[in-house]
């Protein structure tokens, strides 16, 4: 839409998506096939101008991500469609402007604001708190609100479904799976793949469950029973193992048994080990067997650390949640609902913690403050294999991230 401008803000709920919004703006998490941004701008029809965030995000860059921005530097002389990065519209869900400003509705939740061409943006306390909007919404769209952070875990196979099969993401049905490929329950369009994406013979595709999808480059190699729903991103390779109802994103490699996982994108767990009901940030490097429970031995409920304090999920099935930049040696054990803060660095045949905060170093309950250069210089050289370069503004927003975790 000509002169929309598109910004995503991350209300006080998103903010404590912990341990992935310390180092990223919430609309950088991966739900379903996309990102939450760029469901966003689905729904907009227009690129994201920006986050609106913690301004310790400042200088925040990945390859095809939104700034993180001010206010202030908006045109508003154009019409601004102010959206909480919570919202999820519906696949098939687009965005008509209204004539007048006012509250956007997606499912039954406000979760944005319509400001016209020279209105007022909203005040501070809506960005906190969209659904303290007074007044009617003048656009009101299908979908749904996250709530927590493991409902991008728990909830991701059925948006899995729903973005698969409206093909949304433009990539063509593929009429048969390639020679060679042992097939289960497929029937059309339940396989997209890019052109250049590729499938090696004694491959196993199990549609019983929902569609799968390769992006751009994605190869899935020899040895691989890949159920669906599934998505595999742009750059990414399934080198083998049991992996079934997946969002790998962009640039991963992928191996072991996965089950009910989300990883953001430039993440390696190219071994064996089971990862099951997970989230991984980026730039994760996983040592081969690193393993997760998803399941208490009494069947219970999973507890999980937030920033308000551990809480009961009310979920039978939670693995762990790894922030960016984690690592992690060989044979790690975590945990069922384990949460590593972003640049933690953990090793060792003795079980961490269930909580481990962000930018720690060690073995078991034996965790010291990773030193900051040493963290950078881990840091610039996992981009630089992924040709991504560490720059100013990145290494002062992770360095701010690692200040906060000393006095926090």
């Amino acid at each position: 839409m000509a002169g929309l401008q598109l910004v995503l803000f991350d209300d006080a709920v998103a903010r404590t998506w912990m341990p992935f919004t310390l180092t990223r703006p919430a609309g950088e998490l991966r739900f379903g096939a996309l990102t939450l941004r760029a469901r966003a701008e689905h729904f907009a029809g227009v690129p994201c101008a920006g986050h609106l965030t913690d301004p310790q995000l400042d200088g925040f860059a990945e390859p095809g991500t939104a700034p993180v921005i001010r206010l202030r530097i908006l045109d508003d002389a154009r019409p601004r469609l102010f959206l909480s990065t919570r919202a999820v519209p519906d696949a098939g869900a687009r965005f008509r402007e209204p004539a007048t400003s006012g509250a956007v509705r997606v499912g039954a939740a406000v979760t944005g604001w319509y400001a016209a061409a020279s209105a007022a943006a909203p005040d501070a306390s809506f960005f906190d708190d969209p659904a303290s909007a007074n007044g009617e919404a003048v656009v009101e769209a299908p979908g749904s609100v996250l709530g927590a952070l493991w409902h991008i875990v728990t909830r991701n196979g059925a948006r899995l479904c729903d973005d698969l099969a409206s093909g949304s993401l433009g990539l063509p049905a593929a009429a048969d799976p390639p020679a060679g490929t042992g097939v289960i329950g497929h029937s059309a369009g339940t396989l997209r793949m890019a052109q250049d994406a590729t499938i090696e013979p004694g491959v196993v595709l199990d549609f019983t469950e929902g569609p799968i999808c390769l992006d751009r480059g994605a190869q899935v190699r020899a040895f691989t029973r890949l159920a669906g729903p599934a998505y595999v991103g742009a750059g990414s390779v399934v080198l083998g193992g049991s992996c079934a109802d997946i969002s790998v994103g962009p640039v991963c490699k992928v191996h072991g048994e996965l089950e009910a996982c989300v990883i953001l994108g430039y993440t390696n767990k190219a071994h064996d080990g089971f990862l099951g009901h997970a989230m991984l940030g980026c730039w994760v490097n996983l040592g081969a067997l690193t393993t997760n429970s998803d399941l208490k031995n009494n069947y219970g409920t999973i507890r999980m650390w937030t920033p308000a304090g551990e809480v009961d999920t009310g979920e039978q099935k939670l693995g762990c949640f790894l922030g960016d930049h984690v690592k992690t040696g060989i044979g790690l054990m975590l945990n069922t609902g384990t949460v590593v803060g972003a640049g933690s660095n953990l090793f060792g045949a003795i079980q961490p913690p269930k909580y481990v905060p962000p930018f720690r170093w060690g073995s078991g309950e034996r965790l010291v403050p990773y030193e900051l250069d040493r963290f950078l210089d881990t840091a610039r050289a996992v981009l630089k294999r992924r040709g991504v370069a560490l720059d100013d503004r990145m290494r002062a927003m992770l360095e701010r991230a690692w200040q906060r975790a000393q006095t926090g």
